[in-house]
């Protein structure tokens, strides 16, 4: 005991050397090294374990190395044991509340945990994955990683530097190595840059456009149609009116009627401005698509409704009208994979709140691993 440590002290008998290489237990001693490793805590006590490794020289082989001693690995400063028990902490603990528990470095943390991700997202397995989601996430100043997650299990299978198609080319060779792969259907944005690239790489598999990114792309034509109108169109007390609007326009209609006096406010809104009234009840319409149970019935809301914008006299629902029928295909295979990329808008928020924990993750590969960890994780999304 020393300092409210406890240290044990162990020495291997000499019968027992063999070569790490080729196993010949014919070897002559070279010195020894003598160091000290973390081990599992004692109740609330610091335990160490030192020993004194011998360097050895095989007879056989004619190598000059230190003997294995079992219970740590080559290059670290922590034993087997001490390392099982961080990982498992890792699914309930983040790394500081880790590395203060046991009484160890943060550093030494986290490359534990890198060194197991590492080792275990090396080679993904791509063998059963039959349906995925595309989507990129805004990792801060600037920066972006394109994220590939299975929707069958919640994993994240592929993390990519920024975003586009060029952050997917790794993914796409991995998929080509792979030749027992059959992926389905892939859920992504309306982005050019990613239908080109699903196509091309997957020539067999159904794109998917889901609810969330169709209505978010008329939600951003809505808030620029408003801010036209009221840079043109609106006199002062009709500019009172419309300012603040941007949000009672983006709300789903039925959450207006949870909050007192949203109703008025919009209703006010609409009523100065008939084709702003027309784009919204029809964002409101269009929003019901994804609501319908059968194909035959979706593709009848989605006429009617490309129809009734493009006789609508508003030019901003005539143009997203042409948008909707150009990528028609894609949203009428929804009714029938009924997939989306809303569970990596939840792992998008996991990531947030795992970061702004963890202080940034400066290391991005590791930053990386962890993300592809996620679906492991039974803690506050943190890591």
């Amino acid at each position: 005991f020393n300092e409210g440590h406890v240290i044990f002290t162990i020495t291997r008998k000499e019968f027992s050397f063999c070569c790490p290489c080729c196993g010949s237990t014919d070897v002559i001693r070279r010195g020894s090294t003598f160091r000290s490793f973390y081990s599992l805590p004692i109740g609330n006590k610091q335990t160490f374990i030192k020993t004194n490794i011998p360097r050895i020289e095989c007879k056989r082989c004619h190598k000059v190395r230190q003997i294995d001693i079992g219970f740590a690995d080559e290059r670290v400063t922590y034993t087997k044991a001490l390392e099982r028990y961080a990982l498992s902490l890792s699914k309930y603990m983040t790394i500081k509340d880790i590395a203060t528990h046991l009484g160890i470095s943060w550093d030494i943390i986290k490359n534990l945990q890198k060194r197991y991700l590492q080792k275990k997202y090396k080679d993904p397995d791509y063998k059963d994955i039959k349906r995925i989601a595309i989507d990129e996430i805004n990792i801060g100043k600037g920066g972006y990683l394109t994220v590939v997650l299975n929707l069958e299990t919640g994993a994240i299978i592929f993390v990519g530097d920024g975003k586009g198609s060029d952050a997917l080319v790794p993914f796409w060779l991995q998929i080509k190595r792979k030749r027992s792969v059959k992926i389905e259907a892939v859920a992504i944005d309306m982005s050019p840059a990613y239908i080109k690239a699903v196509s091309e790489n997957l020539p067999k598999a159904q794109i998917v456009f889901d609810h969330f990114h169709v209505v978010k792309l008329f939600n951003e034509k809505l808030s620029d149609f408003r801010r036209m109108l009221f840079a043109t169109t609106a006199t002062e007390p009709q500019k009172i009116v419309l300012k603040g609007s941007r949000w009672l326009l983006l709300m789903g209609n039925e959450r207006l009627k949870e909050r007192d006096n949203y109703e008025k406010r919009l209703h006010d809104a609409l009523e100065l401005n008939r084709s702003l009234s027309i784009a919204y009840y029809m964002k409101e319409d269009l929003r019901q698509l994804w609501s319908w149970r059968d194909k035959t019935t979706a593709i009848w809301h989605l006429d009617s409704w490309i129809e009734m914008a493009r006789i609508s006299g508003v030019t901003m629902l005539n143009k997203f009208a042409n948008t909707l029928e150009k990528h028609r295909d894609g949203i009428l295979s929804f009714f029938k994979y009924r997939i989306s990329t809303g569970p990596l808008e939840g792992t998008n928020n996991k990531i947030k709140t795992m970061k702004r924990q963890a202080y940034g993750f400066r290391d991005l590969e590791f930053f990386k691993l962890k993300i592809m960890a996620l679906h492991e994780t039974k803690y506050a999304l943190v890591g």
